[in-house]
């Protein structure tokens, strides 16, 4: 096969003495038996995205090693020397169940502890959120959390903290990667200085689930908590370390665990996939739900920062919700207890995404809070947060199953969202009601909102290239029509323009820029076509609504609702 030149010059880099002759063995053992998985490895260097960096895990640029991760690490460690100039220097870093986790742990670890900067190393797996919060806690510069989230099992990634608590954010994370991209391999110092890393793992626990508590714990009478059956799977990930204390010594007694997925394992051996997105993942849940007679079921992620919850409908089925609903419910929870505690004086604000339910804006405006909207990802949230401090942040959420109670976590963390879901299910229950009950009252209130996503897979460098021709075709050619309704508004967010299609007049978008577009049609529907940052896909997300004028038209709205989804989704050919 013919190799690019800019192919050829990566793969002769890692033949050189810079790297160790394991690594060289296996990149020629590629040059060898696998051309195009060599092609796929030194293409490009891997990148940061949404949620950080993630990649398969093998030898080359494009992928996730100690060399990459060790370039990263090196190229932060001389920008935090830069910008905290004359300072003690302070990391830490944490790691999930994924394979070589620990290894690549200890290697960024030694990276740092080699450039004269003190790293805390949490001494097992822990949740992402519990990085977050050991930041602060322990006033460090910088954090590491080593996760590939809800990815296959082959992937692995790393994902940048600032002092805040917060992922990194532009200018600051463009600042970084110009720092990393200039650096050469040769550069890298691996050799570490043992005396600099501190294990970490009971008091910061203590610290996090105390804190948990604190902060998504709403007066629930023991009675109440006692009352409700809890289903609560960690598919194999992080959250077993964290959630079962939580909900124990936050008073709830009834929390059966799904045995075959509590221990951790980077296989993720029962499901096709460890993501609570998927329905498939919690099937082993359910069923124990079934058996329990529970109330509710709670599946987390790998890494813990996001849920999947299902609870019974009014014919006692289980059934699933969806991201933008369970970051309604809890968001429209927790509005209700500050409203209760006299705590609302219009200096309040929710966060969400652009990707996310418009109900949410309904919802703030019904509470007089305001309804801040940034990008996808929690770090723009988190950023809300530092830009507003004169705001006090309640709560907030994004479609793929994210939420963040208060600010004691910058990101988004499923263990205060698993505690605070139960809060809302056990004095609904304790009320005569149910979270499903509570869901379609929201509906009737604040007009009913259904959304769907359409995720389209393309792996591999021709992937890339579909994914970015779908986009520039998107732009070049919009559409003035989706499903026979007019398309009136399009935003762009790589060029920060809103262009109203009726009248012709264009508007500047003040938020940063992406490769994001949103089309709104005449009758209220809003769709957005915006490729992942962390997989190789690119995503579809519909929004649609009606009005809703009573509980008992429920299922007639949403057959109503579907039917316009799948217009949409033929209309447009996403298949």
């Amino acid at each position: 096969m013919n190799i690019a030149p800019n192919i050829l010059n990566a793969v002769n880099e890692w033949l050189t003495p810079t790297f160790d002759n394991d690594t060289q063995a296996a990149v020629k053992e590629l040059m060898t038996t696998s051309p195009k998985e060599l092609e796929e490895s030194f293409y490009k260097n891997l990148e940061f995205g949404t949620g950080g960096m993630r990649g398969v895990m093998g030898v080359g640029n494009n992928r996730i090693n100690k060399y990459t991760l060790g370039k990263n690490t090196q190229g932060l460690s001389d920008y935090l020397h830069e910008v905290f100039p004359n300072q003690p220097l302070k990391v830490v870093i944490a790691y999930d169940c994924r394979h070589n986790s620990n290894t690549l742990a200890k290697v960024v670890a030694d990276v740092f502890s080699a450039n004269g900067i003190h790293v805390y190393l949490f001494s097992d797996l822990r949740p992402t959120p519990e990085l977050s919060f050991a930041l602060k806690y322990l006033g460090c510069q910088c954090g590491i959390v080593l996760t590939a989230s809800h990815n296959p099992p082959e992937y692995n990634g790393y994902k940048v903290y600032w002092e805040d608590g917060g992922q990194i954010v532009p200018p600051q994370d463009g600042a970084i990667i110009n720092v990393i991209e200039n650096l050469s391999y040769d550069k890298i110092k691996f050799n570490s200085n043992e005396s600099l890393i501190e294990y970490i793992d009971t008091e910061i626990d203590k610290a996090f689930v105390k804190s948990s508590i604190k902060n998504a714990s709403f007066n629930t009478p023991a009675e109440a908590k006692d009352n409700l059956q809890i289903v609560f799977t960690s598919l194999h990930g992080t959250s077993i370390k964290s959630i079962p204390d939580t909900l124990s010594q936050a008073g709830y007694t009834n929390v059966h665990i799904v045995p075959e997925q509590a221990e951790p394992n980077g296989d993720f051996p029962t499901v096709k996939s460890p993501n609570p997105e998927e329905p498939e993942a919690l099937t082993m849940a359910l069923a124990l739900a079934d058996k329990t007679n529970s109330d509710i079921v709670v599946g987390t992620d790998p890494d813990c920062d996001r849920l999947g919850v299902a609870v019974r409908n009014n014919d006692g089925k289980m059934i699933l919700l969806n991201g933008n609903q369970t970051m309604i419910l809890m968001t429209s929870f927790l509005l209700k207890q500050w409203k209760k505690a006299g705590k609302i004086n219009g200096k309040q604000f929710v966060g969400s995404t652009i990707v996310s339910t418009p109900m949410m804006m309904e919802l703030a405006t019904s509470y007089g809070v305001e309804c801040k909207v940034g990008l996808t990802g929690f770090k723009w949230i988190a950023k809300m947060i530092k830009d507003f401090p004169e705001l006090e942040f309640i709560g907030g959420g994004e479609e793929s199953f994210g939420f963040m109670v208060g600010d004691a976590v910058r990101d988004k963390d499923a263990v205060a969202a698993t505690l605070l879901i139960c809060e809302v299910a056990a004095q609904a229950k304790a009320a005569g009601s149910s979270v499903y009950n509570e869901l379609l009252q929201l509906y009737v209130e604040n007009g009913f909102y259904k959304e769907h996503l359409v995720s389209l897979t393309k792996k591999g460098m021709e992937g890339l290239q579909e994914i970015n021709q779908m986009m520039i075709d998107l732009r070049q050619n919009p559409l003035k029509e989706i499903s026979g309704q007019r398309v009136i508004m399009v935003e762009d967010y790589q060029s920060s323009i809103a262009l109203n299609l009726l009248t012709g007049e264009e508007s500047t978008m003040d938020i940063p820029k992406s490769n994001v577009l949103i089309y709104y049609t005449e009758d209220g529907s809003k769709i957005c076509a915006r490729p992942s940052g962390t997989e190789p896909k690119i995503k579809f997300y519909i929004s649609v609504n009606a009005e809703l004028d009573s509980v008992a038209n429920f299922d007639a709205a949403e057959s109503f609702l579907d039917e316009k989804i799948q217009n949409i989704i033929a209309g447009m050919q996403l298949k």
